[in-house]
C-alpha cells in the first residue's frame, strides 16, 4: 500500500455504513464514478455563463434589427468581439498553464483535498465574475483579472478526476466506462446552459451567480465522501486484475496480510522510484502521449470555439429568417452538448469494440469536417435542419476529444512501460488535457477577431484545425490497423492449423 494514504473523507465517519463489509467494492466504484461526474460537471457549468452571456454584453449586429440590446462597456463597442475573445484567452491560457502544475501537484498530495480546493476558488471567483453586473464594474483589467485566477483552480479539476478514476477501475472496457463517464463534459455545458439561460433576463450577473453557487455545493460533497484509491477503504487492487475485498473479518485480513507480505518482496526488487511521481520530461517521452497532446490542441480548439461562442453565433444568425432571443439561443446550443453525450459513449465503444483508439478518434474527425460544412450551409434553413445538424456535428466534434482526454490518457499513463506506476496517471492527463486547453484557448480568440470578417471565416478555421487533429494520429492510427491485420492473421492460422 502508500505510504502517504490520505485521510479517510469525513462522510464515512458520519456514516460508517458506508464502509466496507457493509459495502462493496462494485459499490465504491460506482459511487466514485457518480461523485467525479458530478464534480466536474460543475466545473463545466460554471464554465459557460461567459458564452451566453456574450449576446449580452457585446455589441449587437445590424443585422439584427429585432434588438434593443446596448451591451456593456467595455464589450460593446465596435471591437467589443474582440474584447470577448480576449476574455476567453485570458482564462483559458491560465486554465492550460495551471494544468501542467496541477498534475505535477496532484500526484504527490491528498487529491480528495486538492479538487475541493480547484472547486471552491472556482465557485467563489465565478460569483465574484458575476458581481460585475450589481456593482457596475466597467473595467476590462478587472473581468480579465477574475478569469486569469478562475483559469488557474479550473484546471485543478481534470487531473485530479481522471486520476481518481483511474485508480478504480481497470484497462477492460475503460473506452466504454470514460466514454459515459466523460459525458459529464457536455452534461456540465447543458446545466450551463440552461441555468444561465433561464436566470439571465433577471440581469448577467444572476448567470454567473448561481453556477458559483452550485459549484461550491458539490465541493462540500466531494470533501465528504470522495474516496481517492480502494486503498483508502481496504480493498486492493491487483495488477493481475484480481480485487481483494475485505469483509471485515480476521480470516480476510489475515489473508490480505499475507498478499502484502509476498507483495512487499517483489516490491523490494523494482526501483525505489517506481510508485514516485513521473517527471514531466519523461512522461512526455513516452509512447503516445505527444501525438494524441498534439491531436487534442485542435480537437479542444475546435470544441472550446463551440463552447464560448455558439450560443452567440445563434444569436446573431436568423433560422428561418427569425433572430432568436438570447434565452433560446442559450438553450438550443445545448442540442450541441446533447450530441456530444452521444458522441463520447460511442468513440467510447467503439475504441474498446476494435481495440483502437487512434483509429476511432481520426474516423470521427473526418466525419465531422462535412458536418460542419453542412450545419454553416443549411443550419439557418429551418429549425429542425438546424437542430439535426448541430447535433451531429456536437456528436463527431467531441467524439474525439473525449475519447482522447479520458481513455486514451488513461491507457497512456498507466502503461507497462512504466512498470505499473499509477502515480504517474495525473502527469500524463496534466500533459494531454493541457497541451489541448492551449488549442481551446486559441480557438476561441481567433473566433472574436474572425468573426468581423463573417461567420464563413470562422468555419473554415474550424476545419483546417480538424484536419490538422487528424494528421498527428495518422501514424498511430497506421500502427493500430497494422496490429489489427496481424492479429487477423494470426487468428486464421490458428483456426486453420485446428
Amino acid at each position: 500500500m502508500r505510504s502517504n494514504t490520505p485521510s479517510l473523507a469525513p462522510g464515512f465517519t458520519l456514516f460508517p455504513s458506508l464502509k466496507p463489509p457493509h459495502t462493496t467494492l462494485f459499490f465504491h466504484q460506482i459511487f466514485v464514478l457518480i461523485l467525479t461526474f458530478l464534480a466536474y460537471a460543475s466545473f463545466h457549468a460554471s464554465r459557460k455563463p461567459p458564452s451566453i452571456v456574450k449576446s449580452v454584453l457585446g455589441p449587437t449586429f445590424q443585422t439584427d434589427s429585432t434588438s434593443n440590446d446596448t451591451g456593456w462597456a467595455p464589450f460593446n463597442g465596435p471591437e467589443g468581439t474582440h474584447r470577448l475573445g480576449e476574455l476567453d484567452l485570458a482564462f483559458l491560457t491560465s486554465y492550460a498553464i495551471g494544468m501542467y502544475f496541477a498534475g505535477h501537484v496532484g500526484d504527490r498530495i491528498d487529491l480528495r483535498l486538492f479538487l475541493v480546493f480547484g472547486m471552491m476558488g472556482s465557485g467563489i471567483l465565478t460569483i465574484i465574475f458575476g458581481f460585475g453586473y450589481w456593482f457596475d464594474v466597467h473595467l476590462l483589467g478587472y473581468f480579465i483579472g477574475v478569469q486569469v485566477i478562475c483559469g488557474v483552480f479550473q484546471s485543478i479539476g481534470w487531473p485530479c478526476v481522471v486520476s481518481v478514476v483511474g485508480n478504480w477501475f481497470g484497462k477492460e472496457k475503460r473506452g466504454l466506462i470514460m466514454g459515459v463517464w466523460t459525458s459529464h463534459t457536455s452534461v456540465g455545458n447543458i446545466i450551463g446552459s440552461v441555468v444561465a439561460s433561464g436566470v439571465l433576463e433577471f440581469g448577467w450577473g444572476w448567470s454567473f451567480l448561481v453556477p458559483g453557487i452550485l459549484i461550491i455545493v458539490v465541493g462540500i460533497l466531494v470533501f465528504c465522501f470522495l474516496v481517492v484509491s480502494p486503498d483508502d477503504l481496504g480493498f486492493e487492487m491487483m495488477s493481475s486484475g484480481r480485487e481483494i475485498e475485505m469483509s471485515g473479518g480476521e480470516e480476510n485480513v489475515a489473508n490480505l496480510e499475507k498478499v502484502e507480505s509476498e507483495e512487499a518482496g517483489l516490491l523490494e526488487n523494482k526501483d525505489s522510484d517506481s510508485l514516485a511521481a513521473i517527471g514531466f520530461l519523461e512522461a512526455w517521452r513516452l509512447p503516445g502521449v505527444a501525438p494524441f497532446s498534439f491531436c487534442l490542441f485542435f480537437s479542444k480548439l475546435v470544441a472550446y470555439t463551440f463552447l464560448y461562442w455558439l450560443p452567440f453565433y445563434i444569436r446573431h444568425t436568423a433560422v428561418a429568417g427569425v433572430h432568436l432571443s438570447h434565452k433560446t439561443a442559450g438553450i438550443l446550443s445545448t442540442i450541441f452538448d446533447i450530441g456530444g453525450v452521444l458522441g463520447g459513449v460511442l468513440a467510447g465503444f467503439i475504441s474498446d469494440v476494435i481495440d483502437a483508439r487512434a483509429v476511432t478518434s481520426v474516423t470521427f474527425l473526418l466525419l465531422s469536417i462535412p458536418a460542419l460544412i453542412l450545419y454553416r450551409i443549411y443550419g439557418s434553413v429551418s429549425m429542425v435542419t438546424n437542430i439535426g445538424l448541430m447535433f451531429l456535428s456536437g456528436l463527431l466534434v467531441n467524439g474525439p476529444y473525449s475519447l482522447i482526454t479520458t481513455a486514451v490518457a488513461a491507457d497512456l499513463g498507466t502503461q507497462d512501460l512504466i512498470k505499473g506506476n499509477s502515480r504517474a496517471l495525473a502527469t500524463v492527463t496534466a500533459i494531454i488535457d493541457g497541451t489541448g486547453s492551449v488549442g481551446a484557448a486559441l480557438g476561441p480568440l481567433l473566433a472574436g477577431y474572425i468573426s468581423t470578417r463573417g461567420w464563413n471565416s470562422v468555419f473554415l478555421m474550424l476545419i483546417f484545425a480538424i484536419f490538422f487533429a487528424s494528421i498527428f494520429l495518422v501514424r498511430v492510427a497506421k500502427t493500430e490497423i497494422g496490429r489489427m491485420v496481424s492479429e487477423g492473421k494470426e487468428l486464421g492460422s490458428s483456426v486453420t492449423a485446428s
